[in-house]
């Protein structure tokens, strides 16, 4: 079995479908990508707004207890060369997009029964137009991030140019993992709560309000078994330090999200076609 899912042929021939896929529907996935986005909060004063309130509201909360209570001070170092808030902000905004596509991309298959009853609707799409509207998120973050980073540090990182390469491989792996939960929740209804709980901790289980040497050496296990932990290094790497800190996460980080990318859409792909019958 593993053999066949890390097998070369069937995940580059998977690979070519999907991208192929996505070029030929990307009109489609567009025009459903922003009607996400506007009728989500449809009839609220704030409308389309609270797509970016929230995480914004949750980052300054974890901003105020871990770099004004907790009072960690670094930087001005060679080492770390910015402050406490540049570091969690690097690591934050990439995890909470990730984290907003899950929990979006799980229901989007069970949510949308009449659509999937439709033997002519691309059922690819809907996972997706979640993966992709959670860029938002990370747009508006990175912006933000980087706009703190030049006005209270007066510095800027050529490492930065490498964030549009690096939000493309995040892309990849959030609709490889977006395929997986949404296939996965029309067998398992407890999917959605599942994801939400691990949505939860799963920011503890990283380095990203804390720095690893903070962490016990018989606990530094669980960052690395931790496959996000590796994106947030590279996006530590590009935004905060300004070097390759962690060579090892960008080869693990880009080959996991394209292996995840493919792995998801064949298993999305076997088990679509008996979505209809199960919803």
């Amino acid at each position: 079995m593993l053999v066949r899912i890390l097998n070369p042929k069937f995940n580059l021939d998977a690979f070519a479908e999907i991208m192929d896929f996505l070029i030929k529907n990307a009109r489609l996935i567009f025009e459903m990508t922003r009607d996400n986005l506007t009728s989500r909060y449809s009839g609220q004063f704030l409308g389309s707004l609270w797509i970016i309130i929230h995480p914004l509201a949750l980052t300054f909360l974890y901003l105020f207890v871990f770099g004004v209570v907790f009072k960690q001070r670094i930087g001005g170092t060679t080492e770390m060369p910015l402050d406490y808030t540049a570091y969690i902000l690097s690591g934050l905004i990439p995890w909470f997009t990730f984290q907003t596509a899950m929990n979006t991309a799980v229901v989007s298959i069970v949510s949308n029964a009449p659509l999937v009853k439709q033997f002519i609707f691309p059922l690819e799409v809907l996972p997706i137009r979640e993966a992709l509207s959670a860029v938002v998120i990370w747009l508006v973050g990175i912006a933000a991030t980087l706009i703190y980073i030049g006005a209270s540090q007066t510095t800027a990182m050529l490492t930065w140019l490498l964030l549009p390469i690096t939000l493309f491989f995040q892309f990849l792996a959030m609709v490889g993992v977006a395929f997986l939960l949404s296939a996965v929740a029309v067998f398992f209804k407890d999917a959605k709560d599942i994801v939400g709980v691990f949505c939860l901790i799963a920011i503890f289980l990283m380095p990203i309000v804390y720095l690893p040497n903070m962490v016990p050496g018989v606990f530094r296990y669980i960052l690395w078994a931790n496959p996000f932990t590796y994106m947030v290094w590279v996006y530590q790497d590009i935004i905060y330090y300004g070097r390759m800190e962690h060579p090892i996460a960008w080869v693990i980080f880009f080959l996991g999200s394209l292996l995840i990318f493919v792995i998801g859409y064949r298993f999305f792909r076997k088990a679509s076609s008996t979505f209809g019958g199960i919803l």
